[in-house]
């Protein structure tokens, strides 16, 4: 019998939500995005848009080794620049960071989005708005993003993304949100 790739990859996703492990062989590595994710058959997340109010719920991103391309199609979408609607690739390792974050928190990783990537056009009239907005942000690159996390005070968010040491870290306290990348390690807050 002959398995197609892609209904491998359902059937293992479909084993990461049922909790039933499937052993197809040598075992995978899990991809070097981030040091120290648990090795899980798979990687899920969701989204909720704070300025759309669309939801994005429990996408399987990363299956048995593998980042799962019609998913991060969806993610892409939902994490678009929602003031043009202009959508962009997202950094896979950005995912792996959140992926990462919310189970250090303890969480079904469902993030309160306030912003992802930003388009040019975007970036350069918040830039206008406020100088303290980089005129080369990761945003423009799908690097960056901008969340909330439900059910976790901000203070934990800012101090788990912190200890990761995984990228840039900006603390937002009054505007509620944590804003994480996958660039050089670094902090400031606002």
């Amino acid at each position: 019998m002959s398995v197609s790739r892609r209904a491998l990859l359902r059937m293992a996703g479909g084993a990461c939500v049922s909790g039933v492990s499937l052993s197809l062989g040598a075992p995978v590595l899990a991809a070097p995005a981030v040091i120290g994710l648990r090795e899980l058959n798979c990687r899920t997340l969701s989204f909720d848009s704070y300025y759309t109010g669309e939801q994005l719920k429990q996408i399987e991103y990363w299956v048995e080794g593998e980042y799962v391309p019609e998913a991060l199609d969806e993610i892409n979408y939902a994490l678009r620049d929602w003031r043009t609607g202009d959508v962009h690739p997202i950094a896979p390792q950005l995912l792996d960071l959140l992926y990462q974050l919310g189970t250090s928190l303890e969480t079904n990783c469902q993030f309160e989005l306030i912003s992802a990537f930003r388009s040019p056009k975007t970036n350069a009239m918040l830039h206008e708005l406020d100088a303290g907005v980089a005129t080369n942000s990761l945003h423009m690159k799908g690097q960056a993003i901008d969340i909330s996390l439900p059910g976790r005070p901000l203070h934990k968010v800012h101090e788990t993304a912190l200890a990761m040491q995984a990228g840039g870290v900006g603390y937002y306290p009054d505007s509620n949100f944590v804003h994480v990348d996958v660039g050089r390690v670094r902090h400031w807050q606002d």
